[in-house]
C-alpha cells in the first residue's frame, strides 16, 4: 500500500492524519508481519517523533496496538469477530473463522434462580434447566457460558452430549420454541476469579460480559449470561447508508 503523504496545510494535527493513515493500514492489513518503529514512521512521513508517538498512543488507546517491552509496538489481532444487533452464533462465528469449537460442561442441571427467573418472567421458585459451559476455540478458552430456560420447556437438554453442539439447534431439534428475537447487552469487566481461571486470564485482563433474554414470538424462553475473552473476539457494528442490517437467527 503506496503512502498517503500528510497534508502540512490541513487544520488537522499532523498526529491526527497520521493515526488515520496508520489505521487504514491496519485494517488493509499490512502490519501483519510487524508494526514499523517510531523512527520508521518519522523516516517514512517527515514528522517528529514526538508527532509518531502520539499517533501510535492514540491507536494503542483504542485497544489496536500495544506496546511490549522486548517486542516493541504490536498489533492486536482478535481471532472472532460478530456484528451487532443480531441473534448471532458463538457457535458458527467460531468454526466459520476455520477453528473448532468444542465445549466442556460444569453444570447442567435443573436450579432455582431468581435473578434468572425474573428475566424470564416466571415465578422466582420455577424450575429452570441451567447449562454452564466452557468454550473452546481451537483447544484454547474463549468463553464461560451461562444459559437458563423454563424446564418445561428443555428437560430433555439434560441428555444432550454437549462437546460439539449448538444450544438453538437442539431446541430445534426437539421442537422447543427457539428465540427468534430479543435484546443483549454488553459490558466490559475484570472477571471473578473462577472465570478468570476458566478463562486462563490474568488479574489485570479485561473481558466481555454478555447479558441475553432470548424470546420467541415476545414470550421469554431464555436468560443467558458470557463471559468472553476480549482478545480473542470483537464485535462490530455496520453502520452502512440507506441499508439495514442482514440480521438472521442462528443457532448459539
Amino acid at each position: 500500500m503506496s503512502l498517503t503523504p500528510l497534508d502540512r496545510g490541513s487544520p488537522m494535527p499532523l498526529w491526527a492524519q497520521l493515526e488515520v493513515e496508520l489505521r487504514k493500514r491496519l485494517e488493509a492489513g499490512e502490519f501483519d508481519l510487524g508494526f514499523p518503529t517510531d523512527l520508521q514512521l518519522t523516516t517514512s512521513y517527515e514528522v517528529s517523533r514526538h508527532t509518531a508517538r502520539e499517533a501510535v498512543r492514540q491507536l494503542s488507546a483504542s485497544g489496536l496496538l500495544t506496546r511490549e517491552r522486548g517486542r516493541g509496538t504490536v498489533v492486536n489481532r482478535s481471532e472472532f469477530e460478530q456484528s451487532l444487533g443480531a441473534l448471532y452464533s458463538l457457535f458458527e462465528s467460531v468454526e466459520a473463522a476455520g477453528v473448532e469449537q468444542a465445549s466442556e460442561v460444569l453444570r447442567l442441571e435443573v436450579v432455582t434462580d431468581p435473578a434468572a427467573a425474573a428475566n424470564l418472567g416466571v415465578s422466582v421458585s420455577a424450575k429452570l434447566v441451567l447449562l454452564e459451559r466452557l468454550r473452546l476455540a481451537g483447544g484454547a478458552p474463549l468463553a464461560v457460558d451461562r444459559a437458563w430456560l423454563p424446564q418445561k420447556l428443555a428437560k430433555p437438554l439434560l441428555k444432550v452430549d454437549w462437546s460439539r453442539t449448538a444450544l438453538y439447534a437442539e431446541l430445534a431439534d426437539m421442537g422447543a420454541p427457539v428465540p427468534n428475537q430479543g435484546w443483549e447487552r454488553l459490558t466490559p469487566v475484570m472477571p471473578g476469579a473462577v472465570d478468570r481461571e476458566l478463562l486462563e486470564l490474568d488479574e489485570n485482563e479485561a473481558a466481555f460480559f454478555l447479558e441475553r433474554q432470548g424470546n420467541r414470538d415476545g414470550t421469554p424462553v431464555e436468560w443467558r449470561t458470557t463471559v468472553i475473552r476480549g482478545d480473542r473476539y470483537r464485535f462490530v457494528t455496520d453502520w452502512t447508508t440507506g441499508e439495514q442490517s442482514q440480521l438472521r437467527p442462528t443457532a448459539v
